[in-house]
């Protein structure tokens, strides 16, 4: 199965045209060759006599402690404990690399709003990680070009070299050739985030989850979602008035105001930015060779049609836009709706919060491939994940010698192989080990009798220790990005069919191409987008939940309203920067 699982990734590397560059992970940096902030290939510097060692193949360590400052976004299902700096995964660190991390902490739903005000202050930690968006940030020089830096990165080259990278970071790259984010880097996409239905109650109403999924359309779900229902409130399990679907990731605590997580799949079925993923509202046109704004296009109405359907039908409870994510998973423990998104991390935690309420054998879950609208594209569309900023505090108070060791740092933390074991499944030996696997023949990692994880996907009994809770491992920080291997190593042969189901029913995206902004048009766009997209999500939201009927009246009057602030103007810049 694992190795099926590989080869279906490996399927998808292919439509994105990869090639594999053939270099020996264990060669010396001096051997190595950088990929510099243009893409230009040049010679790694040989140093000696650095108070900190390196290298592929090395674990950094600091001669000296040294304490480097980082915000940490910290989210309410598994908040930072003590124990995690004293026992588990910021000691473990420390004692390999002798840097102590000094962490600033902002929950969650508050981490961007909360790293801003911060770094407007002056106040941004060496250390900037979970950044989505760094163009805010550029103009200002308050974070520095990494790319600058990224000669002194070795597991950073080494995997832009191997995976063949270079044009995806051109995406991110500004028009002075220089971008300002080291991403997490993908093998190859991954489609993370899915639904998980009641598979039990689906089955009793009279649907075939399994045969449904193939090809079936947000429009249909939405159909067979009424059904469902009908059968729920007739056997007493909910009233007529209840909801079948109450999502989280999409309300007041992650959703960001955008719809979150949930506009963002239904957004990207119908070729639109939406939730998450809303950004500066621009989508490429392939035919057109050009850019245009997405929000007040035909797709996006459709896409907000079919959402509102689910409300206007019953289906979809309104709250999914402003509850907490537990009101959520609440209603979904208690049985009192059928569907709910999930991400690989959560599938056992949300049988456990299943078995703890409705008693374990009560029920039947099943991990879906999510509906299609008039795409058959799954969301994401990208080998770059969120990434890390560096402070230029970081250069004013360390000093370039300073700042460069923390470069050195940085690469083993976030792009080394060890760091990510460590990161992921704690210590060997006293957290996880490695067992034969018959599949494959070689070996893989298993926690050890006592532990859980749901950052891993793995469940337990009651008083098992869970190993992201008590120490944070597998936690959301650090761990992002990675080859199919590393990012399929906690894989249960659920996920892997799974992702061969996916494979089967769905398609990759293109990548959309880079548009390179300097300094002052960047400025120019950040003017225009911030209180644009700020109408885009009250009237998206307003649509959506029947607040303001989706008529052509009302449509021309939010168009008008985007056009007030601009729209047009973003979408000539745009494709004035694009178009050189």
């Amino acid at each position: 199965m694992f190795k099926k699982l590989l080869c279906v990734l490996l399927a998808v590397m292919m439509l994105l045209s990869l090639t594999a560059c053939k270099t020996d992970p264990q060669e010396s940096e001096t051997q190595a060759t950088t990929t510099g902030s243009a893409g230009e290939t040049t010679a790694a510097p040989t140093e000696a006599n650095l108070p900190y060692e390196f290298g592929l193949g090395t674990t950094f360590r600091a001669n000296d402690p040294v304490t480097y400052s980082m915000f940490l976004q910290d989210a309410s299902w598994y908040a930072m404990v003590d124990t995690w700096e004293t026992e588990g995964v910021f000691k473990k660190i420390f004692d390999l690399t002798n840097v102590k991390l000094d962490v600033t902490k902002y929950d969650w739903g508050d981490y961007s709003e909360g790293i801003k005000l911060a770094i407007a202050a002056g106040q941004g930690t060496y250390i900037i990680p979970k950044i989505y968006d760094e163009s805010a940030y550029v103009g200002g020089g308050a974070v520095l070009p990494v790319s600058d830096y990224v000669q002194y990165m070795p597991y950073y080259t080494d995997f832009v070299e191997k995976y063949n990278m270079q044009a995806d970071l051109e995406t991110i790259t500004q028009a002075d050739g220089k971008y300002y984010r080291l991403p997490g880097m993908l093998e190859a996409p991954m489609q993370d985030y899915t639904l998980m239905v009641r598979s039990d109650i689906f089955k009793a109403a009279g649907y075939d989850i399994k045969e449904l999924e193939k090809d079936w359309t947000w429009e249909s779900l939405c159909d067979v979602l009424k059904g469902v229902k009908a059968y729920m409130v007739q056997e007493g399990m909910i009233k007529e008035t209840d909801y079948v679907w109450s999502d989280l990731w999409a309300g007041q605590e992650s959703g960001q105001g955008t719809g979150g997580n949930l506009l963002k799949l239904i957004g990207a079925s119908y070729g639109v930015p939406a939730g998450w993923a809303s950004g500066n509202g621009m989508e490429f046109d392939e035919e057109k060779d050009e850019w245009y704004f997405a929000p007040i296009s035909d797709d996006y109405r459709e896409f907000v049609t079919v959402v509102n359907r689910f409300i206007k039908e019953g289906v979809l409870d309104p709250e999914t836009f402003t509850q907490m994510d537990a009101d959520a998973t609440g209603k979904f423990y208690r049985g009192e709706t059928a569907i709910i998104s999930v991400n690989r991390s959560q599938i056992s935690t949300w049988r456990q919060g299943l078995d703890e309420i409705l008693g374990e054998g009560n029920h039947e879950t099943y991990v879906t491939v999510y509906p299609k609208g008039n795409n058959p594209y799954i969301a994401e569309r990208n080998r770059l994940e969120n990434g890390v900023m560096i402070s230029t505090n970081a250069l004013n108070d360390l000093g370039e010698d300073g700042v460069i060791q923390l470069f050195r740092f940085v690469d083993w933390l976030f792009y080394s192989p060890e760091a990510y074991t460590l990161i992921k499944w704690g210590v060997e030996g006293e957290t996880f080990e490695y067992v034969d696997d018959p599949v494959t023949g070689g070996q893989v990692k298993k926690l050890l009798p006592g532990f859980k994880c749901g950052g891993l996907g793995i469940g337990g009994a009651e008083e098992d220790v869970d190993i992201r809770l008590q120490w944070g491992y597998a936690g959301g920080n650090f761990w992002y990005g990675g080859t199919v291997a590393e990012m399929a190593d906690n894989f249960t042969p659920e996920l892997i069919e799974f992702y061969d189901r996916l494979s089967q029913y769905r398609e990759l995206a293109p990548a959309n191409p880079p548009v390179k902004a300097d300094s002052e048009e960047q400025e120019m766009l950040a003017m225009i987008q911030a209180p644009l997209m700020q109408e885009v999500a009250k009237w998206t939201l307003n649509f959506v939940l029947g607040q303001t009927e989706i008529n052509d009246e009302n449509w021309t009057e939010y168009v008008n309203a985007c056009r007030t602030l601009n729209c047009e103007s973003y979408v000539y810049i745009t494709n004035d920067i694009y178009k050189g």
